[in-house]
């Protein structure tokens, strides 16, 4: 395991963490029909999770909370396991006893695109972390995501307290009074999110919606469409960079954790979106969902030839 300097900042990723078994096909089966993987891995997955594996790659500290299966849960087991050798503290994870962790089955076929089946988890619901305020004590920001609302809404309303940012991967559409979203300071949301929470179909209009119900900085991602985010009640644009898709899977954590480092390093926003636009992008370009998150060099020197 690689230590990390003392002065780099540290994040605090928290909410879900899931085992990804991931294949990749030329094409989807037919119902009926078999068809030939050329590549498999079994590797971590969840939100919260991939997003701390992506900080880990780029030379941040990183820790995860997250509720967890018992310790007789061979897949909460693994996902430790596999964050542990990322450099990611899993001392904030919470193993529920009776509980089990989320499985994902996920195929790829050539273009990148996915098809997904889960087997959610168990009993993990109305878990909370053992001890908030110390989660929080020595982290520089916090980033979470909404698949564990009670869980996550304790660990936001300590940052706040600290005055950290507190960025929020909206994962799943809810309602735009979603008392959750109020805590946070940086709202990213995927468009599926964005688009069910507030019932627009268009970026500026679904944007500007939900952002009269904030007092946060609000963009959604939407893969190769790149990002849009209000900014002095305009809406800006930043288009994806253009690459190879190999696997797209756990590309929006990638963008999550890339923006949240760089938020918490005190870069100008154009650079944190570009930042974290690359880590996306780069991605995408790899095989195996969050075990593909680039390197800090290798988007240090992407973003230098893509200038």
């Amino acid at each position: 395991m690689t230590e990390r300097a003392p002065n780099v900042p540290k994040i605090l990723c928290a909410g879900i963490a899931v085992q990804d078994i991931v294949m990749r096909v030329e094409n989807f089966p037919a119902p009926g029909t078999k068809v030939a993987a050329s590549e498999f891995i079994i590797t971590g997955g969840g939100c919260a999770a991939n997003a701390a594996v992506a900080v880990a790659r780029l030379k941040g500290r990183v820790a995860f909370a997250g509720p967890l299966g018992g310790t007789d849960d061979a897949v909460s087991n693994r996902i430790l396991a596999d964050l542990g050798n990322e450099n990611v503290d899993c001392t904030g994870a919470v193993r529920v006893d009776s509980g089990t962790a989320s499985v994902s089955l996920i195929l790829l076929d050539a273009s990148g695109e996915k098809t997904i089946a889960t087997r959610r988890g168990v009993n993990l619901g109305r878990a909370l972390p053992n001890d908030a305020a110390a989660l929080v004590a020595d982290v520089d920001a916090v980033l979470v995501d909404n698949r564990f609302p009670e869980f996550v809404t304790v660990v936001c309303r300590v940052a706040r307290e600290r005055k950290i940012p507190v960025v929020i991967d909206l994962d799943q559409a809810t309602d735009v009074s979603d008392p959750l979203l109020a805590l946070g300071t940086h709202i990213v949301s995927s468009s599926e999110a964005l688009f069910g929470t507030t019932g627009l179909k268009e970026y500026g209009a679904a944007l500007k919606k939900l952002a009269g119900h904030l007092s946060g900085f609000l963009a959604i991602t939407d893969g190769p469409h790149g990002v849009y985010w209000l900014e002095g009640g305009a809406v800006r644009h930043l288009p994806a960079f253009k690459v190879k898709v190999i696997d797209s899977l756990g590309a929006g954590d990638a963008f999550h954790g890339g923006f949240t480092l760089a938020l918490a390093e005190g870069r100008a926003l154009p650079d944190i979106m570009r930042f974290a636009s690359a880590t996306a992008a780069l991605k995408c370009t790899k095989f195996g969902g969050a075990a593909g998150a680039p390197t800090r060099a290798e988007v240090e020197t992407f973003l230098s030839k893509n200038s």
